[in-house]
Order: structure tokens, then sequence, then C-alpha cells
């Protein structure tokens, strides 16, 4: 719980405070003092009767009531210094900066466990330990700089790293992005990352309140959580940004099926960051591009012009735009020829709209009003506008910080020319605009911010037998259930499957074979992939295949039985789940068969899928012309396929214990999509997902 002693103390005391400003305790009181703390501010240290000009206590048991405490002492001194604030002094909120805890060791460990035990029974909150402090418009408590500037309508950042956290504003801030608040949560002993984004969302007020949130994590100990808050606040108007480090793991986990091969937990946080609108970043600068575009007013097309005095900036730009999806379409007819009367002879307005080195503030003041008001198709635009260092440019700053504030379209501006046109340049920062000096590192971050969508509001699950389900799991043991039993639960799931005939006797083959009508496939029953034991045959057509096949197949080794299908044709597609700890399950999705793992053309979601969220999946795979049909062939039953998903997702909702499923191959046609092969692993949970 944060606490309002924490956003906006009345009175602060830092203990371990110190004269040398190069001590934490030190730095933390410079910054408090020169960011014009408005309350009371106190210090504490034993050895000090005053501080930097402020009144020294050498015990805290003299201390006034206090609503915030930020210490700077050795670990070992702060159980007991929380316990005198919280319990006698009335403080309410707490920033341990001082390293030492559960980092560190065991002993470390019980002593953060402590503290955290003294913020319950007060109803206290803690910040940290092990962090560099908090930053807001009430107060600078940290001990590092740089101290952003601060505003209401600046970003929200949220870090679990200290160092990282300085590292990204040392990257920003030079651009021109402002600041809320920052929070560094360290430890995150009662506070972590998604307890500071659910207090941002619980307390958003869409006047006031920052729409910009920038996260850092390195481990997302409570996704729901996240993933509530996120979306509630993309939902309000808020764009989000966040990297997560720790992407990559050491080794691949054994897996036994192709589900549990192709997913991963780096995967279920891009499903989560998905599923709640945060747009994912890779690095400090990535992160810094996308908060300075999110800044700006949202981009509501595709369509973006680019304006520029330099072709080679343009042209890259131009590559990094198209290459991901963006469109830098080309201009033409009265309205482009209009335009190209009003620059110089050798300009182009076929977009990139070219000046050339010789462009003047009017020229420029042209082509901003033209792609403005005049280029219907054109959602955006991007200005790049250097100097030779020959004359001053601070007129055409300051027209495109006009204009980024009237226009009605988004204006976002490269002006890499940081040491010829320094001065002019921060004009421009100074009166409020960002710059986007590198147009490559630009280009990725707004084809990332423009991909980013608004999360569905969650639907319902369709109608699945829930009782027939939960029978069948809770009556069976761990491990890959029977194929019988697996046939019952796609039928209690509403999943269309082919008829099929399991047995370990030749006699109960023929008589199958017989009833089914020939031609059939026969599968090995036992080894995990049937395929790569030669334990899959297609086209038996006759008494004869029927039985020498059968002896081949239960000659494999494991083999505990034969499944006999009859054959059907259609679209092999794929659909699998699979169980990943707190996040709940991945849905996995695409084109089946034997090349799954090959062309990996899989689509990743985090259940519950809804309609919405499932058909633009299906729409991002890359054999979805496919999926519609092409060059005359008839395409799938696209809806039946998104029912099939729907009901997966509905399937482990109500069985968290199925931890790896696949149904694969799914064979479509344009009337439907059938089941013909499905594993189901379970395992008994002591605690439900």
């Amino acid at each position: 719980m944060v606490t309002k002693e924490l956003v906006n103390p009345r009175s602060i005391v830092v203990v371990g405070a110190s004269n040398d400003i190069q001590k934490p305790g030190g730095k933390i009181l410079k910054n408090i003092l020169d960011g014009n703390f408005s309350g009371v501010l106190y210090t504490s240290n034993p050895k000090e009767d005053e501080i930097q000009g402020i009144k020294s206590y050498r015990d805290p048991n003299s201390l006034p009531q206090v609503d915030l405490a930020i210490l700077a002492i050795a670990a070992r001194h702060c159980l007991d210094v929380v316990r005198t604030l919280a319990h006698n002094k009335g403080t309410r909120a707490f920033i341990i900066i001082s390293a030492g805890f559960s980092e560190e060791n065991e002993a470390g460990a019980k002593l953060e466990d402590e503290i955290v035990e003294v913020m319950k029974e007060t109803g206290s909150c803690l910040i940290g330990p092990n962090c560099i402090g908090v930053i807001n418009t009430s107060y600078n408590g940290c001990f590092t700089l740089p101290i952003p500037k601060l505003d209401h309508k600046g970003a929200d950042f949220i870090s679990a790293s200290g160092a990282t956290a300085v590292y990204v504003m040392e990257a920003s801030i030079p651009n021109g992005l402002t600041y809320s608040s920052v929070y560094s949560v360290g430890n995150s002993a009662q506070l972590g990352v998604e307890d500071i984004l659910a207090y941002l969302d619980e307390t958003y007020d869409p006047d006031s309140s920052s729409k910009v949130k920038l996260l850092y994590l390195e481990d997302i100990k409570k996704p729901k959580k996240l993933l509530l808050h996120a979306s509630s606040l993309v939902r309000k108007g808020c764009r989000i940004a966040a990297i997560k480090a720790g992407s990559s793991e050491a080794g691949s986990r054994a897996a036994s099926s192709h589900t549990g091969a192709l997913a991963n937990s780096d995967d279920a946080v891009s499903a989560l960051f998905k599923k709640a609108g945060i747009v994912r970043c890779y690095s400090r600068e990535e992160l810094a591009a996308v908060g300075g575009i999110f800044m700006h007013k949202k981009l509501k097309g595709k369509n973006i012009a680019i304006i520029t005095h330099a072709g080679g900036p343009a042209v890259m730009l131009t590559d990094v735009l198209t290459e991901g999806g963006l469109f830098v379409p080309h201009l033409e007819g009265p309205v482009a020829e209009e335009l190209l009367k009003q620059l110089h002879p050798g300009s182009s307005a076929a977009n990139p709209i070219d000046m050339l080195a010789t462009g003047s503030v009017d020229q420029m003041r042209a082509c901003i009003d033209f792609v403005d008001q005049r280029f219907d198709q054109i959602d955006g635009m991007v200005v790049i506008f250097g100097s030779p260092g020959l004359f001053p440019v601070d007129s055409v700053y300051q027209l495109l910080s006009e204009k980024i504030k009237t226009a009605g379209k988004p204006i976002f501006s490269i002006l890499p020319s940081v040491v010829n046109a320094r001065e002019e340049i921060q004009y421009f920062l100074n009166h409020g605009r960002i710059n986007f000096p590198d147009e490559v590192v630009f280009g990725r971050a707004l084809v990332k911010a423009a991909s980013s969508s608004i999360p569905a509001d969650p639907d319902t699950h369709p109608k699945i037998d829930i009782s027939a389900i939960r029978k069948i799991i809770d009556d069976s043991g761990e491990g890959y259930l029977e194929p019988a039993l697996v046939q019952r639960i796609l039928d209690a799931a509403g999943i269309k499957r082919v008829g099929e005939c399991y047995t370990e006797t030749l006699t109960e083959v023929m008589i199958a074979a017989e009833e089914m009508a020939y031609p059939l496939v026969m599968k090995v029953v036992g080894p995990v992939h049937k395929s790569d034991v030669g334990g899959v045959v297609l086209d038996v057509d006759n008494p004869i295949q029927a039985q020498a096949e059968f002896k081949r197949i239960m000659s494999i080794p494991q083999a505990k039985g034969v499944l006999i299908q009859p054959q059907i044709a259609g679209v092999e597609l794929y659909v699998g789940a699979k169980a990943e700890g707190e996040f709940g399950h991945l849905i996995l999705f695409g084109i089946g068969g034997i090349f799954i793992e090959v062309f990996k053309d899989v689509q990743t979601g985090l259940v519950p899928l809804g309609k919405e969220e499932i058909r633009e999946m299906i729409q991002s795979l890359n054999a979805y012309p496919l999926l519609q049909g092409v060059r005359n062939s008839e395409g799938v039953n696209i809806p039946e396929f998104e029912n099939v998903i729907r009901r997966v997702s509905a399937l482990v909702s109500v069985a968290p214990e199925i931890i790896e499923m696949d149904i694969n191959p799914l064979l479509a046609t344009s009337q439907s999509v059938t089941s013909v092969d499905a594993r189901i692993r379970i395992k008994k949970l002591t605690k439900i997902i």
C-alpha cells in the first residue's frame, strides 16, 4: 500500500544525513534542499547538531512527528530506527537506501522481513531497501544525479534498478523528456514495480495525472496485478513502455511436447505486455525514445510524411519505417505540385519532402502546413533539420516548436546537429519539446509505439462441460492422459475431433478398420513424438496393409498400442497450451504438422483469450494469406479456428492442472476444423494458478 506520506509528505527526516555531499546521506539532503521542499525537513546523526544548515537530532527518539523517513545508515541499524519512528513518531513512509539486506545473505533477508512486519503492524509503506530513492514534484528523495525536470505531465518511471533508473534518465533528459515521478524500488521488500503501478492506476486523474508510464523490471512477481493495472491505465488513455531484463534462459528446459519446445518464460512476458498494451523495449535508448514519442500527439494511422533538408537521414528513416510496417506514401497530384512551387528548384514534394540545404523557414512552414492541412492521407510527420554550422537555425526551431503545439497531426523532430546547433536545440528543449537526435533509433521506436493497441475488454468463454472435465482431471494421475480420456476432454470442451479407435490387438484393429472404411491413418501410442520414430502411417487402404502396419508399429520401442482414424484432408493447423507459473497459461497456435518447429509460424497469447485478440493474432501469422485462400485454392474456416482457440483457452482456465497440451494437427477446410491428434499432460497442483 502506497501511503500519502510517501507521495506528498509534510515532513521528512534524513537519518544518516551528512555534511559530506559525497556520501549518500549528504547528497540526499542536498537534493531535497535544492528541490525547495515545501515541508519541514529534519536530520538525524549521532555525531552532529546541525547538518547543511538543518538541525540534527542525535537520537531518533528525540525527533518530533515526521511523515517520511529516508534511511542512509548501515543495514544493522535500520530495524531499530524503523521501529522507533513507526511506533513512536507516526512515520508512515520509509525509503531505505542502505544495502546489506536480502541481496547479500540470509541474515539480511531476515532483517528485511522484520522491517516489512513493522510496516504491516503500523500501516506504513516501504521503498527499498537497496535503492536510490524517490523523486517527484514534492521532493527529491534520492542520492543520485541527474535530477530531471519535474512536471505533472512528465513521465512516471518505476525501476527495479537504481543504476538503470539513472542511466535511463541520462539517456532521456538531454533530449527533453521530463518526469512526473521516479520510483527506484530496489529489493522490493514490500512494494515492487507492480504495486507502484497499481497505485498510479487507482489514483489516476485524467486532468492532472501523467499519461506516460515507463517501467524497468528484472522480475515479474505479480504478473496478474501488472496485467490488471497496466491494461486499466491504457484503457484510461495512458501509454506504457517497459524493459524486462533477463529475457534469455541459460539452457532450454526439457520439454516433451511441441508447445513445451516452442514456449518459454520470456514468451509469457511478451504475451502479457501485448495483452496489457505495454510497448516492450530492449534498451535504455529505446525506452527513452518511446517515452519521448508518447509525449506527442498520438499517431492515428500508419502513413508518415518526412520533411527534410538532408537526403541521407531521410532515406535511412524511410527504410526503418517501411521495414517496420509503417508507410511513407508517394505524394503526387495538384496539391503536391502546389507545394513544390513554393520550394527552391530541385526540391521534391514526393515524400520524403526534400527542401534542400538552402530551404528557408517560410518553406518549412509551407511544408508543415501542407502536410497538416492538405495531405489528408498523411497521419503524422517527421521533420529532419540540422545545421552545417554556417548560420543560425533558431528561427526554424522556433517555428517547429510552435507547430508541434498547434498542428492537428503529430510532429516529431529529428535535430541531429547537437554540436553545431547546440544553443538552438536547447531553446527548443526549454520550451518543453523533445528531440530525437538519431533517425534510426527514432524510427524503430515509432514502429513499436505505433503498433501498440488498447487492450480489448475481457469477454466470456464459450460454454463447455466443466463438470465432465473436472471429473476426468480429478480422477486421473499425473502425466500424459490416455487417448480415450483426451477424446472425452475434447468432447467436453466442444472441440470437434476425428473418429478414432485405440487398440492393442490385431483382431480389434481389423474390426475397427472395416467399421471406419479405408483409407486409414494408423499411429503409435506411447512414444512422445510419433513421427520421429516412424509411428504415423497414412493411406492404409486394405486389410493386408493394416495388418502389416500394426505389427510394425507395435515393434517400436515404448509402443503401447495403435490409434486408428479415418484419413481426412485439409490445411494442417496447430493449437497448444502451456502453464507458465504465476502468469497462468499460454496459448500457442499457427501452422501445424511436422514442420511446426521448423517454420515456427506461431502466435502466443495469455489466457483468457478473447475474440478480438484471437482474430488479430491469426491475422499476424505469416501464413494468414494461405488461410484466406491463395491462387484459387479454398481458404479455411477461420471463425471455426478461432472457436477452437477460444475453447482451449476455456479448457485450461477450468483445468489449470493441464500443464502441456497439443492439438496437432488440426485439419482445416473451408467447412470445418477438426482435431486429428491431441496430447494432454497434467500435474496436480497444490496451488491453483
